[in-house]
């Protein structure tokens, strides 16, 4: 692991986390040894959205049991679950860090779901997975902390069948303005990389991907940050069970920080769906 890995994962360390979850999900009035998928949502999709992003990026894609799904950065897994549980596929999912690893596993065993799911510690530019091993692979919110992005694409053009998917949604730049930290994906400028869509195009065309479709989020992400503000406002505070159990004590600030460059126009959260040519 080089060293911006290593500080990649520390900054998503969290030892007590999966203690903290069933601790939040009691709180909740959820029995933490028995939880719904859904008990989960709001803290296993770590991207901005949650949910409503994840499946508005499935539904551009087709995926059956038989599709061999591959998530990139998986976080505690709750992008991976959704899919399996939502179309009967398999997924794998790997990570950087191995306390969200473990809680991934945690998780899947809780909602029985182990059997569908399954996760490993590993790197998004030396992917942990045979060439030709997936249909599809899903990235959400992981490329910010990649600086060779060129590699990641190759690593995903590598393990993909020919004729495969690589659909993705991450925080792009949107002007030249320097950003204010921390963001949800980096205490410090020295482990974010956050590039303008351009630079996403680029390392694809050069790893044999073909751009399918790209959808600018940042109306939806506006409109979503208003939505959970209001809530918030009306119940007095947010609920027990959220991402906040995955920033740490600079949560506020991270958030705070993102809703300002978001509505200036220095960052864009931005879909983007590329297919590898099949073989001819």
């Amino acid at each position: 692991m080089s060293d911006v890995e290593t500080r990649v994962a520390k900054h998503y360390s969290g030892e007590s986390l999966l203690e903290n979850i069933r601790s939040a999900l009691r709180a909740s009035g959820v029995d933490p040894d028995a939880p719904d998928i859904e008990d989960l949502k709001p803290v296993d999709e770590f991207h901005t959205g949650g949910l409503e992003a994840t499946d508005a990026l499935l539904d551009q894609l087709e995926i059956t049991q038989e599709t061999r799904v591959l998530d990139i950065g998986c976080g505690i897994g709750g992008a991976a679950r959704h899919v399996a549980a939502r179309t009967g596929a398999q997924v794998r999912g790997f990570d950087l860090t191995p306390d969200f690893v473990d809680t991934a596993r945690a998780l899947s065993d809780l909602v029985d779901m182990a059997s569908s799911t399954s996760f490993q510690v590993g790197s998004a530019l030396d992917i942990p997975e045979p060439d030709n091993s997936a249909d599809l692979a899903l990235m959400f919110h992981v490329g910010m902390n990649i600086e060779d992005k060129e590699t990641l694409f190759k690593e995903a053009a590598r393990v993909l069948v020919p004729g495969g998917t690589f659909a993705l949604f991450d925080v792009m730049k949107g002007s030249e303005s320097a950003l204010t930290f921390p963001f949800p994906w980096a205490e410090e400028a020295a482990f974010s990389f956050v590039t303008p869509p351009s630079s996403y195009r680029s390392a694809a065309s050069t790893a044999g991907f073909e751009l399918i479709a790209e959808r600018d989020r940042s109306e939806f992400a506006s409109d979503f940050f208003e939505r959970v503000f209001a809530r918030f406002a009306k119940a007095g505070g947010p609920p027990p069970v959220g991402i906040h159990l995955l920033m740490h004590e600079t949560g506020k600030v991270k958030i705070e920080n993102y809703i300002t460059h978001l509505h200036a126009g220095d960052i864009a959260p931005v879909e983007m769906i590329f297919r590898l040519p099949a073989q001819g």
